[in-house]
This record gives structure tokens, sequence and C-alpha cells, in this order.
């Protein structure tokens, strides 16, 4: 199911992107599962790079948002930003790019709990930005990102599919509060396969509601759903 890294090739130019560093590229194809298995694997798994990646992903989706919507206020490029970087759209630019061939993770691992499967994508996907970011520079990211992400902005708009529970909290909160809303990961538990995540929405300093899910993502939507209860 996953290709070695002799064969990665194929994902360089599906992406465009030839890499200097195949070991960074390899890093950010490496789950947690698969050192789990592999103990004398030679690379760390792919976390750190995910952290990094989602920084570049974000900078990147504001600076274009804020250059391509000059009338559009802070809440509503908020919103369109939310919907452009969340575990779904991101699990399509991974599908894409067939970014699930060149995953490497352990036998055990499920990727036929398409929920699961979703995460696993849009992690990978994070920390391939990751890798071209530290591979090349910010704009070779920046144009990946342009070219993979920023092509589902028009269907976003069209289905009006950024009100999720996330975005509707924000838009309330930031209307009736002047505040954005804050996630925090409470508790993380579970091995990798099967993680459980409890997440908290904050008003300020103020815990408002809490969401259980199998993905950060997922935990962060589940909160916003309760929080709405109160405050819709």
């Amino acid at each position: 199911m996953f290709k070695k890294s002799k064969d990665i090739s194929g994902l360089e130019n599906s992406i465009g992107i030839k890499f200097d560093s195949r070991e960074l590229l390899m890093e950010a194809l490496t789950h947690r599962s698969y050192i789990n298995e592999n103990p004398k694997w030679h690379l760390p798994h792919n976390e750190r790079m995910e952290f990094l990646g989602d920084a570049v992903l974000e900078l990147a989706v504001t600076e274009k948002l804020y250059n391509d919507f000059p009338d559009s206020p802070e809440g509503q490029l908020t919103v369109l930003r939310a919907s452009l970087v969340n575990y779904q759209t991101l699990a399509e630019c991974a599908e894409a790019i067939n970014l699930e061939e060149y995953i490497l993770m352990s036998r055990g691992e499920k990727m036929d709990n398409p929920k699961a499967r979703e995460v696993i994508l849009a992690n990978a996907f994070e920390s391939l930005i990751g890798a071209i970011y530290l591979d090349k520079d910010f704009k070779v990211a920046e144009k990946f990102i342009n070219e993979q992400v920023f092509i589902h902005l028009a269907n976003i708009l069209e289905t009006k599919s950024y009100k999720d529970a996330k975005s509707e909290l924000q838009e309330i909160i930031q209307e009736k509060m002047k505040i954005t809303p804050i996630y925090k990961v409470l508790s993380e538990t579970g091995p990798a396969h099967l993680r459980e995540f409890v997440s908290g929405v904050f008003f300020g300093e103020e815990r408002i509601a809490e969401g259980v899910g199998t993905s950060k993502q997922e935990a962060e939507v589940e909160a916003a759903k309760a929080a709405l209860k109160k405050y819709k």
C-alpha cells in the first residue's frame, strides 16, 4: 500500500517539486505508528513537521484572503480561512495528489475508518507543507498552497460549507462579545490508532464547553456545537 523512499519521485512529480533533501520528505511521510513497528527507522515521525506546516498554511491562507477580499471584515475572513484549513478540506487536497499512497505507517493503523483516514491524510498534508517550507522557502510553500488548497474556495463559497459549528460560533461570539473563541486540548488518551481527545472552547479565560473526538479537530467541532447550544 505504501511506497518505499526510492519511489517517492512519483509524489514529487505529482506536486511539481523536486526535493533537495529526500530525508525531509520522508520525515513528512512518516506516521508515528510506523516507528512503533519499526524502531530502527532512522527518521522521526512527522508530528513536529505537521506543527510547522500548520503555521505556514495558516499564514499563506491568511495573506491570500486578506489580499483577495479587501472589503471583507475580519470575522468573514476568519470563517473562510477555517473552512480552507479544516481536516476535511486538507484530506481532499491530500487525495488529489495521492498522498495516501506514500504515507509510511504500521500495518495495524486503521485507514478503513473514514474519519480517522481523513485526519491522517490532513496531518500528512500539513507535514508535507512543512517539508516544502524547510527544503525550499515560504514562496514555494505558498505557491503549493495556492495551487492545492485555494482551488477549493470557489466551491466553499458556492455551497456555503464554511458555515460549520466552529465558524458559526465564531461569528456569533465576535458579534456579541468582540472576542474570538480559543480551543485547547484538555486531555489525550489511547494508542496512536485509537486516540481520544477532549478539547475545551474558551472565551478569554472562561471555559464554555467541551467536546470529545478521535482527533483534535473533531473534538473542537464537538465543543463548538456544545457552546452553540448556550449562545445561539
